[in-house]
């Protein structure tokens, strides 16, 4: 349960879905070594919102990475390369801030926090 399923958050709340942490391990690829890989981690709620700006589309049209400000709980720390994965869709975003940089005060009764992302693409997104 997340706290956002309360009253007091309202409509913020209905926005917010599932993701999870994308963890980078290593795994042997039985031919040259360890490779790198993602796999899902720890599970959280958030809401990932892609900047729909005229400047946005500008540079996402001239090969730039689509932009998302992510929103979650106060307590979910986010930070600059962490990966995460939207459940729903399978969509991974690359984080490229920190929550702690823009924190809702502990005296707001919107206990959330924001960060900027790119979307991304796993390195063994190939391999599938």
């Amino acid at each position: 349960m997340s706290i956002f399923d309360g009253a007091s958050m309202g409509i913020l709340g209905d926005m917010f879905e599932p993701f999870v942490m994308m963890d980078k391990t290593t795994v042997d690829d039985g031919l040259f070594g360890p490779k790198a890989v993602y796999v899902e981690g720890a599970a959280f709620d958030a809401y990932a919102r892609k900047d729909n700006s005229t400047e946005a589309q500008i540079a996402e049209q001239s090969g730039m990475r689509a932009i998302y400000t992510v929103t979650v709980n106060r307590g979910v720390n986010l930070e600059k390369p962490d990966v995460i994965k939207r459940v729903s869709d399978g969509l991974i975003l690359r984080i490229t801030g920190s929550t702690k940089d823009n924190e809702a005060p502990d005296t707001s009764t919107v206990p959330i926090a924001k960060t900027p992302a790119e979307e991304w693409s796993l390195p063994n997104d190939a391999d599938n």
